[in-house]
């Protein structure tokens, strides 16, 4: 299936009807990954928009365990649309160094960014998981799923952060719709496997332009997965 979509991609740009087209779409290429591995499979998505795809691919693939991690990006002080880096709760941080330097963002700005972004983490904690729940991923695959990366930076940091925990997971697979090539070659060494629906292109632009409807996810519609997962 993945082959199609590549040959496709060539002539033409494929867009995903919206997240729940593009999830069953990734399920099914995930299937023959899972395969080969053992044990339970976690399926983690980071909201707003993975946390739709990731609940649908958990049921697809049977997967015993579904739940949010929630990174945060850090911004540019002049433009909060853009990534300079993310962070989690537990403090793992990534930050791009290179565009950093290129804004002049002093360590002030950083630290106090951090601080807010982290305060943030734990609103939508409470919001989405209710109560604090450790995360258990010993000798699990873990499986983290985004509707798309464009700089990497929430990915990245949330990978970091399931890979440096003290249980520790046997594998770690990132599943996205699409990536850009560049963002494409730093998931692949933050993972164990990195399964991409769409070929990385190098005419990415935005993870919203590979879709047909890409309207915001609210914190209502995460809130109701996560209730109807805690009835199932």
């Amino acid at each position: 299936m993945v082959n199609i979509f590549e040959r496709l991609t060539g002539k033409i740009q494929f867009r995903f009807k919206d997240r729940v087209s593009a999830a069953k779409i990734l399920a099914e290429s995930l299937k023959d990954v899972i395969r080969k591995e053992d044990g339970d499979i976690v399926v983690l998505g980071i909201p707003r928009g993975g946390v739709v795809m990731a609940y649908i691919i958990a049921k697809k693939l049977s997967a015993r365990c579904f739940d949010v991690v929630i990174p945060r990006k850090l911004t540019d002080p002049d433009n909060k649309e853009h990534a300079i880096g993310a962070i989690m709760e537990d403090g793992t941080t990534y930050i791009d160094q290179d565009l950093v330097r290129l804004l002049s963002i002093n360590e002030e700005y950083l630290e106090k960014e951090k601080k807010h972004q982290i305060e943030e983490i734990r609103r939508r904690n409470s919001l989405y998981r209710n109560l604090p729940q450790e995360y258990d991923f010993q000798d699990k695959t873990v499986i983290l799923v985004d509707d798309g990366a464009a700089t990497g930076a929430t990915v990245i940091v949330a990978a970091r952060s399931i890979r440096n925990h003290a249980k520790k997971p046997k594998s770690l697979i990132i599943a996205l719709p699409v990536t850009s090539k560049e963002t494409a070659m730093l998931l692949k060494r933050e993972s164990d496997k990195l399964e991409v629906v769409l070929k990385p292109s190098t005419g990415f632009r935005s993870v919203g332009q590979y879709y047909q409807d890409f309207t915001q996810v609210t914190d209502d519609q995460v809130i109701q997965i996560m209730d109807d997962k805690n009835k199932s």
